[in-house]
């Protein structure tokens, strides 16, 4: 008699990634992220909906890539020690300590975490700024892509982007880039999650896949 075996699908035993479109990018007074939702497994999606912006602090975001659990980790860790600081220090904490910190994190544990996070946001010293934050490197950039989407648009935004850009062509901008990935790469999909950050606050946005712009090939 043959013992019967147990077989499990393959995606149970993948480990969960955000393979993901992530892009953040500054204009003249604070910042815009924005991501794609999709999680998977493999070749098996397990989340169409993860909103992948992460808040570090009130003015403070980054747009997570890579493992899910990793990233999550990574940013749930700098939530709390820049809570602490601003705390001890009776301020908001400044965009480059946050990206900092993660910088840190992702250097000491290189070897045992996966993940890459863009840092992004305002504060009352430097305005708004992108961080782009990946083995130890620490990277101020006016607009910053990441994940597995973001090689299908790097002409793209080369092209676009053009200094002086204002809030509302920041957002489109973002918007447009996502859009495209979105549609290209087979880890990327779902709905686009924006936030647009500045000296007033975030303010966040979901834009579901049938309000996204049109493009030829679509």
């Amino acid at each position: 008699m043959l013992e019967e075996t147990c077989t499990q699908p393959e995606w149970l035993s993948e480990e969960v990634k955000t393979g993901t479109t992530i892009i953040a990018i500054a204009f003249d007074q604070g910042v815009v992220l924005g991501s794609d939702s999709r999680v998977s497994a493999g070749a098996s999606v397990v989340n169409r909906v993860m909103n992948k912006l992460s808040p570090l602090h009130d003015k403070i975001y980054c747009a997570l890539s890579g493992s899910a659990a990793d990233a999550q980790t990574i940013a749930e860790m700098v939530n709390y020690q820049l809570d602490v600081h601003s705390i001890e220090v009776g301020k908001d904490p400044l965009v480059r300590s946050a990206a900092t910190l993660v910088k840190n994190i992702s250097y000491k544990y290189k070897e045992e975490l996966s993940a890459h996070l863009i840092v992004a946001g305002w504060d009352r010293r430097g305005g708004g700024q992108v961080y782009v934050t990946l083995d130890g490197i620490l990277a101020s950039q006016p607009f910053a892509v990441g994940g597995s989407g973001s090689s299908y648009i790097y002409g793209f935004v080369d092209a676009e982007y053009r200094k002086g850009m204002t809030k509302k062509e920041c957002q489109e901008f973002v918007v447009n880039a996502l859009t495209l990935a979105m549609g290209r790469d087979g880890s990327s999909g779902g709905v686009a999650y924006l936030v647009t950050i500045d000296q007033d606050g975030a303010e966040e946005r979901c834009i579901l896949g049938n309000e996204l712009p049109t493009f030829f090939d679509q």
